[in-house]
C-alpha cells in the first residue's frame, strides 16, 4: 500500500506541445535563441526573370545586323561576348597585405561579385617577393553580371576618365578578346572618392567568341565601345 501511494504522489511529466522548434523546451525559444529575438525569417530569393538591357539589345538587334554583315548562313555563328575579367595589381601588397584586402573590398563593388586574391607563383629577391604571397586580385564575369559591368563601363565609367579620346582599336589579341586599362578605378559610381587612400590601375579583358579581330571589333562598336577613328 505504501508503495502505491508513493506512486500516486509522483508529478506527471510535462509534455512538450507539438510543433515546437527543435531544441525548444515546454515551448520556449530554440536553443541559441535570445529572448526577445524577432523569427528568422527566410530572405526571399532573386528575381530569375530579370534580363540586362544589353542582353535584349544583343539579342533583338546586334545578332541580326552582325548576320547580315558577315553573311552568315546560321545565328550560331554570330560573335557574341563570353565573359569579362578584372584585373588589379597591388605592388604595395607585398609590403602591406591590408592594402591588397582593401582593393579586393573595391573591386568586388565594381564588379557586383566577391573577388579573388591572386597570389605570386615565385620569389623574386629583387622585389622582395615570396612564393604565395598576395600580390593583387580579380573577378570574372559572365552572363547577367558580365552584360551590367559593360553596360556601366561603356554608359558611365569610360565617360568620367579624365583627357578621355577613345578606346585604341587595335589592342586586340588576333583571336577576337580586347584589353584594355584604366588608371584610376575611381572612375566608377560604386566608389566613393572621399573614403578611397590608395588608387591603383585596373586592367579590363573582354573574352568573346569571334574568330578575328575585325568580328569582334564590330561586335564591341555595336555594344558601343567609343574607340579612336
Amino acid at each position: 500500500m505504501a508503495d502505491t501511494q508513493q506512486q500516486g504522489n509522483e508529478p506527471k511529466k510535462t509534455q512538450k506541445p507539438q510543433g515546437a522548434p527543435k531544441g525548444a523546451k515546454d515551448g520556449g525559444a530554440p536553443k541559441g535563441a535570445k529572448a526577445g529575438d524577432a523569427p528568422k525569417v527566410k530572405k526571399p530569393r532573386e528575381r530569375s526573370d530579370y534580363v540586362p538591357r544589353l542582353k535584349t539589345h544583343f539579342e533583338q538587334t546586334i545578332r541580326g545586323e552582325l548576320a547580315k554583315k558577315f553573311g552568315y548562313s546560321n545565328g550560331m555563328q554570330v560573335p557574341k561576348i563570353t565573359k569579362v575579367v578584372l584585373n588589379m595589381g597591388i605592388g604595395e601588397g607585398v609590403a602591406d597585405r591590408k592594402k591588397v584586402d582593401n582593393a579586393a573590398v573595391d573591386l568586388s563593388l565594381i564588379a557586383g561579385q566577391k573577388a579573388v586574391i591572386t597570389k605570386s607563383r615565385k620569389s623574386i629577391a629583387t622585389y622582395k617577393l615570396r612564393d604565395g604571397q598576395a600580390i593583387g586580385c580579380k573577378v570574372t564575369l559572365r552572363k547577367a553580371r558580365m552584360y551590367d559591368f559593360i553596360d556601366r563601363l561603356v554608359s558611365i565609367a569610360l565617360p568620367r576618365v579624365r583627357d578621355f579620346r577613345g578606346l585604341n582599336p587595335k589592342s586586340f589579341d588576333g583571336r577576337g578578346n580586347y584589353s584594355l586599362g584604366i588608371k584610376e578605378y575611381t572612375v566608377f559610381p560604386e566608389i566613393d572618392f572621399d573614403k578611397v587612400t590608395d588608387t591603383w590601375g585596373l586592367d579590363i579583358t573582354v573574352c568573346t567568341s569571334a574568330r578575328n579581330d575585325d568580328e569582334a571589333r564590330a561586335l564591341l562598336t555595336a555594344f558601343n565601345f567609343p574607340f579612336r577613328q
